[in-house]
């Protein structure tokens, strides 16, 4: 398994190059970020960061003190605006409560204890959490999402419908934990999902075509019912 990732992680970086992933000017914003774009497009995300910063409330303070009508109207782009800005909201304000405001304190606390406490956060499942443990917080955990289960499952290294901890459990116990390798990973996973791992995929154009099992030439790579 340990080379088959490998393989997957070297052709994808060769089509791509370094993806910098993920966006953001601060940890901060890359946290706000992570919560923003569950059930949204990361474009979607970007029009909402925009009007924070452009309103003046990308900060722990602001999102924390500003009146709901307008964190919601800033959030707007990102869908479930109301649901999101109770959870920004809350983050702040952990943030606030427990580390001053200061996410680089709250980064110092050991991993796994630092997960707990961000599970512990309305609105924040595993996906988030890891999010930003590994952007925002530099810890060596390697996210999956949607994108990587259906890309490993159509070529036949997971099941279809292998559980977020399992599939995490895959990559974190074949790979050396390295934060570098861990972004760029799953950059590189989120990139190809968007561009050819759809629902319907684009196996023709994929750069991992070459790292298909071999099939008829009329059978397409998606063994299972598709996600």
């Amino acid at each position: 398994m340990k080379n088959a990732l490998m393989q997957y992680y070297a052709r994808m970086a060769a089509h791509y190059g370094p993806t910098h992933w993920w966006p953001g000017d601060s940890p901060f914003e890359i946290a706000i970020g992570a919560i923003l774009t569950q059930n949204t497009a990361w474009t979607n995300v970007e029009k909402a960061i925009g009007n924070l910063k452009r309103a003046g409330l990308l900060s722990p303070k602001q999102m924390s003190e500003c009146s709901e009508e307008a964190l919601e109207a800033a959030l707007r782009p990102s869908g479930y605006f109301r649901q999101k800005a109770k959870r920004v909201r809350l983050f702040c304000r952990h943030l606030i409560g427990h580390y001053g405001g200061n996410l680089a304190r709250m980064a110092r606390r050991p991993q796994e204890a630092l997960r707990e406490e961000l599970l512990s956060l309305n609105g924040i499942g595993p996906e988030t959490a890891d999010d930003i443990l590994l952007y925002a917080c530099e810890k060596p955990v390697f996210v999956v999402d949607a994108y990587t289960r259906r890309i490993f499952s159509r070529h036949g290294l997971v099941p279809p419908d292998i559980k977020y901890e399992a599939l995490r459990a895959v990559f974190e116990g074949n790979l050396e934990r390295d934060l570098h390798l861990f972004k760029e990973y799953h950059g590189l996973i989120v990139w190809t999902g968007k561009d050819y791992c759809r629902k319907q995929p684009r196996c023709e154009e994929c750069p991992l075509r070459p790292l298909l099992p071999a099939k008829p030439a009329n059978q397409p790579c998606v063994k299972q019912s598709r996600p």
